[in-house]
Protein backbone atom coordinates (compact mmCIF):
# COMPACT_ATOMS: atom_id res chain seq x y z
CA UNK A 1 0.00 0.00 0.00
CA UNK A 2 1.34 3.39 -1.00
CA UNK A 3 0.44 5.17 2.22
CA UNK A 4 2.57 2.83 4.33
CA UNK A 5 5.55 3.42 2.08
CA UNK A 6 4.94 7.16 2.11
CA UNK A 7 4.66 7.22 5.88
CA UNK A 8 8.22 5.99 6.06
CA UNK A 9 9.40 8.73 3.68
CA UNK A 10 7.93 11.65 5.62
CA UNK A 11 10.35 14.14 7.12
CA UNK A 12 10.70 11.81 10.10
CA UNK A 13 11.77 12.92 13.59
CA UNK A 14 15.50 12.55 14.09
CA UNK A 15 18.37 13.87 16.13
CA UNK A 16 18.55 16.77 13.68
CA UNK A 17 15.59 19.01 12.95
CA UNK A 18 16.87 19.85 9.50
CA UNK A 19 18.13 18.05 6.46
CA UNK A 20 20.13 19.94 3.87
CA UNK A 21 21.07 19.28 0.29
CA UNK A 22 22.99 21.32 -2.27
CA UNK A 23 22.17 24.86 -1.23
CA UNK A 24 20.63 27.60 -3.35
CA UNK A 25 19.83 31.18 -2.45
CA UNK A 26 16.53 31.17 -0.54
CA UNK A 27 14.99 34.20 1.11
CA UNK A 28 12.36 33.42 3.73
CA UNK A 29 10.02 35.89 5.46
CA UNK A 30 8.26 35.36 8.78
CA UNK A 31 5.15 37.55 9.14
CA UNK A 32 4.39 37.73 12.86
CA UNK A 33 7.99 37.23 13.97
CA UNK A 34 7.52 38.97 17.32
CA UNK A 35 4.88 36.59 18.63
CA UNK A 36 4.85 33.41 20.68
CA UNK A 37 5.30 31.20 17.61
CA UNK A 38 7.20 33.75 15.52
CA UNK A 39 10.16 34.18 17.85
CA UNK A 40 11.15 30.50 18.27
CA UNK A 41 10.25 29.87 14.61
CA UNK A 42 12.64 32.64 13.55
CA UNK A 43 15.39 31.10 15.67
CA UNK A 44 14.83 27.66 14.15
CA UNK A 45 14.80 29.06 10.61
CA UNK A 46 18.07 30.88 11.36
CA UNK A 47 19.47 27.42 12.14
CA UNK A 48 18.29 25.95 8.83
CA UNK A 49 21.19 25.70 6.34
CA UNK A 50 18.79 26.07 3.40
CA UNK A 51 17.73 29.57 4.52
CA UNK A 52 20.19 32.15 3.20
CA UNK A 53 18.22 35.30 4.04
CA UNK A 54 15.61 35.81 6.75
CA UNK A 55 13.16 38.73 6.78
CA UNK A 56 11.35 39.19 10.10
CA UNK A 57 8.21 41.34 10.18
CA UNK A 58 5.63 42.20 12.82
CA UNK A 59 3.55 45.15 13.93
CA UNK A 60 5.86 45.35 16.94
CA UNK A 61 9.13 43.81 18.07
CA UNK A 62 10.51 42.36 14.84
CA UNK A 63 13.68 44.50 14.64
CA UNK A 64 14.58 43.40 18.19
CA UNK A 65 13.96 39.73 17.42
CA UNK A 66 16.06 40.11 14.26
CA UNK A 67 18.94 41.73 16.17
CA UNK A 68 18.87 38.88 18.70
CA UNK A 69 18.57 36.03 16.18
CA UNK A 70 21.18 37.59 13.87
CA UNK A 71 23.90 36.79 16.42
CA UNK A 72 23.43 33.04 15.90
CA UNK A 73 26.51 31.68 14.11
CA UNK A 74 24.91 30.33 10.95
CA UNK A 75 25.32 31.71 7.45
CA UNK A 76 21.96 33.39 6.84
CA UNK A 77 21.51 37.15 6.96
CA UNK A 78 18.66 38.46 9.15
CA UNK A 79 16.78 41.75 8.78
CA UNK A 80 13.94 43.03 10.95
CA UNK A 81 11.12 45.21 9.65
CA UNK A 82 8.77 47.50 11.56
CA UNK A 83 5.00 47.78 11.15
CA UNK A 84 5.19 50.18 8.18
CA UNK A 85 7.80 48.13 6.29
CA UNK A 86 5.82 45.09 5.15
CA UNK A 87 6.51 45.65 1.45
CA UNK A 88 10.26 45.86 2.08
CA UNK A 89 10.11 42.67 4.14
CA UNK A 90 8.49 40.82 1.23
CA UNK A 91 10.76 41.98 -1.59
CA UNK A 92 12.48 39.07 -3.32
CA UNK A 93 11.08 36.52 -0.88
CA UNK A 94 10.59 32.95 -2.09
CA UNK A 95 8.92 31.48 1.01
CA UNK A 96 6.55 33.37 3.33
CA UNK A 97 5.62 31.83 6.69
CA UNK A 98 2.59 33.35 8.44
CA UNK A 99 2.25 32.70 12.19
CA UNK A 100 0.69 36.15 12.78
CA UNK A 101 -2.44 36.50 14.89
CA UNK A 102 -3.72 35.95 18.41
CA UNK A 103 -3.21 32.67 20.33
CA UNK A 104 -5.91 30.58 21.94
CA UNK A 105 -6.76 31.03 25.59
CA UNK A 106 -8.54 28.56 27.91
CA UNK A 107 -12.09 27.90 26.74
CA UNK A 108 -11.45 29.25 23.24
CA UNK A 109 -11.85 27.14 20.14
CA UNK A 110 -9.94 27.77 16.94
CA UNK A 111 -13.13 29.27 15.53
CA UNK A 112 -13.12 31.85 18.32
CA UNK A 113 -9.91 33.14 16.76
CA UNK A 114 -11.54 33.60 13.39
CA UNK A 115 -12.71 37.19 13.52
CA UNK A 116 -9.31 38.55 14.54
CA UNK A 117 -7.01 36.26 12.62
CA UNK A 118 -9.04 36.17 9.40
CA UNK A 119 -8.54 39.87 8.72
CA UNK A 120 -4.84 39.72 9.64
CA UNK A 121 -4.20 36.81 7.26
CA UNK A 122 -6.26 38.38 4.46
CA UNK A 123 -4.32 41.64 4.63
CA UNK A 124 -0.94 39.90 4.73
CA UNK A 125 -1.92 37.71 1.78
CA UNK A 126 -2.94 40.80 -0.19
CA UNK A 127 0.51 42.28 0.40
CA UNK A 128 2.22 39.06 -0.69
CA UNK A 129 0.07 39.05 -3.84
CA UNK A 130 1.18 42.60 -4.64
CA UNK A 131 4.91 42.38 -3.76
CA UNK A 132 5.92 38.69 -4.12
CA UNK A 133 3.15 37.03 -6.16
CA UNK A 134 5.22 33.93 -6.88
CA UNK A 135 6.18 33.23 -3.24
CA UNK A 136 5.25 29.98 -1.54
CA UNK A 137 2.97 30.77 1.41
CA UNK A 138 2.95 28.64 4.58
CA UNK A 139 -0.08 29.39 6.75
CA UNK A 140 0.23 28.69 10.48
CA UNK A 141 -2.34 31.21 11.78
CA UNK A 142 -5.43 29.44 13.10
CA UNK A 143 -8.04 28.36 12.22
CA UNK A 144 -5.99 26.87 9.35
CA UNK A 145 -9.07 25.16 7.89
CA UNK A 146 -10.43 28.66 7.22
CA UNK A 147 -7.30 30.82 6.88
CA UNK A 148 -5.86 28.79 3.98
CA UNK A 149 -9.05 29.32 1.90
CA UNK A 150 -8.84 33.01 2.86
CA UNK A 151 -5.29 33.23 1.50
CA UNK A 152 -6.28 31.36 -1.67
CA UNK A 153 -9.34 33.55 -2.28
CA UNK A 154 -7.33 36.73 -1.66
CA UNK A 155 -4.65 35.65 -4.14
CA UNK A 156 -7.37 34.64 -6.60
CA UNK A 157 -8.91 38.12 -6.40
CA UNK A 158 -5.49 39.54 -7.22
CA UNK A 159 -5.15 37.12 -10.15
CA UNK A 160 -2.04 35.38 -8.78
CA UNK A 161 -3.31 32.24 -7.04
CA UNK A 162 -1.18 29.17 -7.74
CA UNK A 163 -2.54 26.15 -5.82
CA UNK A 164 0.92 24.56 -5.82
CA UNK A 165 2.26 27.41 -3.67
CA UNK A 166 -0.20 27.71 -0.77
CA UNK A 167 0.12 25.37 2.22
CA UNK A 168 -1.64 24.99 5.53
CA UNK A 169 0.93 23.78 8.06
CA UNK A 170 -0.60 20.70 9.72
CA UNK A 171 2.80 19.31 10.73
CA UNK A 172 2.09 19.72 14.44
CA UNK A 173 -0.59 17.02 14.13
CA UNK A 174 1.99 14.73 12.50
CA UNK A 175 4.58 15.53 15.18
CA UNK A 176 2.08 14.87 17.97
CA UNK A 177 0.89 11.62 16.40
CA UNK A 178 4.46 10.32 16.18
CA UNK A 179 5.32 11.42 19.73
CA UNK A 180 2.13 10.09 21.34
CA UNK A 181 2.16 6.76 19.47
CA UNK A 182 5.82 6.33 20.43
CA UNK A 183 4.86 6.85 24.07
CA UNK A 184 2.16 4.19 23.89
CA UNK A 185 4.36 1.77 21.94
CA UNK A 186 7.59 2.26 23.87
CA UNK A 187 9.69 2.94 20.76
CA UNK A 188 11.39 5.93 19.15
CA UNK A 189 9.21 8.52 17.36
CA UNK A 190 11.33 7.87 14.26
CA UNK A 191 9.55 4.50 14.09
CA UNK A 192 6.03 5.83 14.60
CA UNK A 193 5.54 8.39 11.83
CA UNK A 194 1.79 8.59 11.17
CA UNK A 195 0.07 10.09 8.10
CA UNK A 196 -2.52 12.58 9.39
CA UNK A 197 -5.20 13.69 6.93
CA UNK A 198 -8.22 15.99 6.88
CA UNK A 199 -7.84 19.38 8.53
CA UNK A 200 -6.17 21.02 11.50
CA UNK A 201 -8.72 21.20 14.31
CA UNK A 202 -10.42 18.70 16.60
CA UNK A 203 -12.61 16.25 14.68
CA UNK A 204 -11.14 17.26 11.31
CA UNK A 205 -7.78 15.72 12.33
CA UNK A 206 -7.72 12.09 11.14
CA UNK A 207 -4.61 10.09 12.13
CA UNK A 208 -4.19 6.98 9.96
CA UNK A 209 -2.72 4.73 12.62
CA UNK A 210 -3.59 1.59 10.66
CA UNK A 211 -1.05 2.59 8.01
CA UNK A 212 1.87 2.30 10.44
CA UNK A 213 3.63 -0.73 11.92
CA UNK A 214 2.93 0.12 15.56
CA UNK A 215 -0.34 2.00 15.11
CA UNK A 216 -2.28 -0.83 13.51
CA UNK A 217 -1.99 -2.91 16.69
CA UNK A 218 -3.57 -0.18 18.87
CA UNK A 219 -7.21 -1.02 19.63
CA UNK A 220 -10.07 -0.34 22.04
CA UNK A 221 -9.82 2.26 24.77
CA UNK A 222 -6.11 2.85 24.13
CA UNK A 223 -6.91 3.66 20.49
CA UNK A 224 -9.75 6.01 21.43
CA UNK A 225 -7.60 7.88 23.96
CA UNK A 226 -4.69 8.14 21.53
CA UNK A 227 -6.84 9.54 18.72
CA UNK A 228 -8.46 12.02 21.11
CA UNK A 229 -5.07 13.19 22.34
CA UNK A 230 -3.81 13.71 18.77
CA UNK A 231 -6.98 15.62 17.87
CA UNK A 232 -7.09 17.76 21.02
CA UNK A 233 -3.42 18.00 21.98
CA UNK A 234 -3.65 21.76 21.62
CA UNK A 235 -6.22 21.94 24.42
CA UNK A 236 -3.81 20.05 26.67
CA UNK A 237 -1.21 22.79 26.20
CA UNK A 238 -3.65 25.70 26.52
CA UNK A 239 -4.90 24.27 29.82
CA UNK A 240 -1.39 23.59 31.15
CA UNK A 241 -0.27 27.14 30.33
CA UNK A 242 -3.24 28.43 32.33
CA UNK A 243 -4.00 31.50 30.25
CA UNK A 244 -0.39 32.24 29.34
CA UNK A 245 -0.64 31.00 25.75
CA UNK A 246 -1.06 28.02 23.49
CA UNK A 247 1.19 25.51 21.73
CA UNK A 248 3.81 28.00 20.57
CA UNK A 249 7.07 26.08 20.94
CA UNK A 250 5.91 22.79 19.45
CA UNK A 251 4.15 24.74 16.67
CA UNK A 252 7.35 26.65 15.92
CA UNK A 253 9.21 23.32 15.71
CA UNK A 254 6.55 21.92 13.39
CA UNK A 255 6.51 25.07 11.24
CA UNK A 256 10.29 25.01 10.85
CA UNK A 257 10.17 21.30 10.06
CA UNK A 258 7.64 21.81 7.28
CA UNK A 259 9.53 24.83 5.93
CA UNK A 260 12.67 22.70 5.73
CA UNK A 261 10.77 19.96 3.87
CA UNK A 262 9.49 22.53 1.37
CA UNK A 263 12.96 24.04 0.92
CA UNK A 264 14.39 20.58 0.29
CA UNK A 265 11.73 20.00 -2.34
CA UNK A 266 12.38 23.39 -3.94
CA UNK A 267 16.07 22.44 -3.98
CA UNK A 268 15.24 19.42 -6.12
CA UNK A 269 15.49 16.70 -3.45
CA UNK A 270 13.37 13.72 -4.49
CA UNK A 271 10.87 11.86 -2.33
CA UNK A 272 10.01 14.67 0.11
CA UNK A 273 6.49 13.62 1.16
CA UNK A 274 4.56 14.99 4.12
CA UNK A 275 0.96 15.86 4.98
CA UNK A 276 -0.10 19.45 4.33
CA UNK A 277 -3.44 21.25 3.84
CA UNK A 278 -3.68 22.29 0.19
CA UNK A 279 -6.09 22.81 -2.67
CA UNK A 280 -6.93 19.18 -3.37
CA UNK A 281 -9.06 17.10 -5.73
CA UNK A 282 -9.53 14.24 -3.24
CA UNK A 283 -12.95 15.34 -1.94
CA UNK A 284 -13.70 18.20 -4.33
CA UNK A 285 -16.75 16.31 -5.61
CA UNK A 286 -18.24 16.79 -2.11
CA UNK A 287 -17.56 20.53 -2.15
CA UNK A 288 -14.38 20.15 -0.07
CA UNK A 289 -11.62 21.63 -2.22
CA UNK A 290 -8.95 21.91 0.50
CA UNK A 291 -7.70 18.82 2.30
CA UNK A 292 -4.58 17.63 4.10
CA UNK A 293 -3.02 14.43 2.82
CA UNK A 294 0.41 13.15 1.86
CA UNK A 295 1.85 15.64 -0.62
CA UNK A 296 5.08 15.31 -2.56
CA UNK A 297 7.03 18.56 -2.53
CA UNK A 298 9.32 19.63 -5.34
CA UNK A 299 10.73 22.56 -7.34
CA UNK A 300 7.20 23.81 -8.10
CA UNK A 301 5.90 23.40 -4.55
CA UNK A 302 3.11 20.81 -4.68
CA UNK A 303 4.28 18.17 -7.15
CA UNK A 304 1.79 15.39 -6.38
CA UNK A 305 -1.18 14.89 -4.05
CA UNK A 306 -1.44 11.28 -2.97
CA UNK A 307 -4.69 9.44 -2.18
CA UNK A 308 -5.35 8.67 1.46
CA UNK A 309 -5.07 4.91 0.96
CA UNK A 310 -6.90 2.11 2.70
CA UNK A 311 -8.68 2.99 5.95
CA UNK A 312 -9.71 0.89 8.91
CA UNK A 313 -13.36 0.91 10.00
CA UNK A 314 -12.47 3.31 12.84
CA UNK A 315 -10.66 5.66 10.46
CA UNK A 316 -13.58 5.62 8.05
CA UNK A 317 -15.81 6.84 10.91
CA UNK A 318 -13.28 9.55 11.77
CA UNK A 319 -13.24 10.66 8.13
CA UNK A 320 -17.05 10.75 8.00
CA UNK A 321 -17.04 13.03 11.06
CA UNK A 322 -14.25 15.18 9.57
CA UNK A 323 -15.72 16.02 6.17
CA UNK A 324 -18.88 18.02 7.07
CA UNK A 325 -16.99 20.00 9.71
CA UNK A 326 -14.14 20.70 7.32
CA UNK A 327 -16.56 21.82 4.62
CA UNK A 328 -18.11 24.36 7.02
CA UNK A 329 -14.66 25.69 7.99
CA UNK A 330 -13.61 26.11 4.35
CA UNK A 331 -16.87 27.82 3.39
CA UNK A 332 -16.49 30.22 6.32
CA UNK A 333 -13.07 31.27 5.05
CA UNK A 334 -14.27 31.74 1.48
CA UNK A 335 -17.29 33.76 2.64
CA UNK A 336 -15.01 36.12 4.55
CA UNK A 337 -13.27 37.19 1.36
CA UNK A 338 -16.31 37.11 -0.95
Amino acid sequence: MFARTAARTLAAPSSRLFSSSASRLTKVAVLGAGGGIGQPLSLLLKSDPLVTSLSLYDIRGAPGVAADVSHVDTGSEVTGYAADQLDQALEGVEVVVIPAGVPRKPGMTRDDLFNTNASIVRDLAASVARVSPEAHILVISNPVNSTVPIVAATLEKAGVFNPARVFGVTTLDVVRAARFLAGVSGVSPSETVVPVVGGHSGPTIVPLLSQTKYGKSIIGEVYDKLVHRIQYGGDEVVKAKDGAGSATLSMAYAGAKFANALLRGLNGEKGVITPTFVKSPLFADQGIDFFSSLVELGPNGVEKIHPIGELSAEEQKLLEACLPELKKNIEKGKAFVA
